[in-house]
């Protein structure tokens, strides 16, 4: 049997682009899945948005263990290992697990007719092969990219999420919001629960949820949270979580989640709220809710490692999640000086993501990200430049040479910061760990 390296060689030479190739469509999947003789033997989450997806999988995975079934949850990009993107009961899959569900795959794909997966569509499958043979008692599925022709939409979901909608991977969904927001509506069914944690959510997905016949479930309408009024130490510690069910309010004082950031209240509202809906398949309780929200942990989800200088991992990459991780900045405390390690992917909005943090940096650190896909570090320096971001900048070619670099220059006082790509946090992280 082939190594989990040799598989993954295989699945990037499937297609010309390699593990950056995206092709979107439901055609080769539903090819494959049929040659397997996929069944869904459990209820199924499809989480997609901009934003917020992988904290929301991270929510639901954590309280359904907590609860005691058995749950697979499938997400990417990976941050070092491809394992971590399919998990069993919060464990990444093992490499046998993997390798013996890629085999399958394989087979199923050439008798379906050497059909030309993508990486991603592959990688798809044979997640769904995992989970099946483990037996998992409820599957929770992230969209790659946009929702209506990704892969994980050949699954039929009992919920369907959009946590937010904005402006991100307009090659491929759109221009704007109202094209963006109907490629994301894609996941919702008819006579299915569909919910949007987006506070303003694009008219085209209210459209679509409409015709379609889903049930459609707004925040600040359907369900929310709320943060208590009174500012003794206690109440700042705790917030309220609500939801219309059977023409009642429900409402429950909780613990702060375990992921940090206002943002992260919204996520976690909408993880509770889906749960509501899927009582009669896969009840839960407030003993599984309470651990599961406070314990969840996720890298590089605007993650604080222990000790001086404070480093913060983020893979924030779009005006939305940046705007969000500038806020969440503002409200760690004072630091002498913020050294940024960035590095980004060309086919973002680069100048629109670093915009919110102008006047907040002291040094930037730009790293050269590799493939098609990769900014160089220079072209960084003049989007700063361009933008007037303020702070001195420094030129690397790689993010590992950029946190080594920021590391070696920041005191106890000093903060350093980590963002841009998956790639770049994936970099500093093989820095860290080394020093750690």
């Amino acid at each position: 049997m082939k190594a989990i390296a040799e598989w993954l060689a295989h699945l990037e030479g499937l297609h010309p682009r390699g593990q950056a190739g995206i092709v979107l469509g439901l055609e080769r999947v539903a090819q494959v899945k049929e040659a397997l003789g996929q069944k869904q033997h459990c209820p199924v989450i499809i989480v997609g948005g901009t934003n917020g997806k992988g904290s929301t999988c991270a929510y639901l995975e954590n309280i359904i263990d907590r609860a005691g079934y058995k749950v697979g949850c499938y997400t990417s990009p990976h941050l070092i290992d491809y394992n971590e993107r399919v998990r069993l009961n919060r464990r990444p899959a093992s490499d046998a697990q993997l390798c013996a569900a890629f085999a399958r795959v394989e087979a199923a794909r050439q008798a379906a007719g050497d059909v030309a997966l993508t990486y991603f569509e592959f990688g798809t499958l044979a997640a769904w092969e995992v989970f099946a043979e483990a037996g998992v008692e409820a599957a929770i599925l992230e969209v790659g990219l946009g929702g209506r022709l990704d892969a994980v939409n050949a699954y039929e979901p009992d919920i369907s999420i959009v946590t937010t909608v904005a402006i991100d991977h307009t090659e491929w969904l759109g221009k704007d919001r109202e094209s963006i927001g109907f490629e994301k509506a894609g996941i919702y069914r008819a006579g299915k629960a569909a919910f949007c944690a987006d506070p303003n959510p694009p008219q085209s997905l209210l459209d679509h949820a409409a015709a379609i016949g889903a049930g459609l479930r707004l925040i600040g309408r359907d369900f929310g949270f709320e943060r208590p009024a009174a500012e003794s130490s206690e109440n700042r510690l705790q917030w309220r979580w609500w939801c219309r069910s059977a023409e009642k309010v429900l409402k429950r004082t909780l613990a702060y989640p375990g992921l940090r950031g206002p943002t992260q209240l919204s996520n976690a509202s909408v993880a509770m709220a889906a749960l509501e809906a899927l009582t009669d398949k896969l009840p839960v309780t407030m003993q599984a809710i309470r651990p599961g929200l406070i314990e969840t942990e996720l890298p590089g989800r605007f993650q604080v490692l222990p000790g001086k200088p404070a480093i913060v991992l983020d893979v924030g990459h779009n005006p939305q999640a940046v705007k969000v991780l500038a806020d969440n900045l503002s409200s760690m405390g004072f630091f002498d000086r913020t050294y940024a390690v960035i590095g980004m992917l060309n086919d973002k909005d680069i100048a629109g993501a670093l915009l919110p943090l102008k006047g907040k940096i002291d040094y930037w650190h730009a790293a050269t990200l590799t493939g098609p896909r990769g900014t160089p570090a220079g072209k960084l320096i003049e989007i700063i430049g361009a933008a007037e971001l303020g702070g001195d900048v420094f030129t690397h070619d790689s993010p590992q040479e950029a946190t080594a670099a920021a590391q070696g220059r920041a005191k106890e006082g000093d903060r350093i910061l980590v963002f841009g790509s998956f790639h770049t946090v994936a970099g500093a992280l093989e820095v860290l760990r080394k020093k750690l």
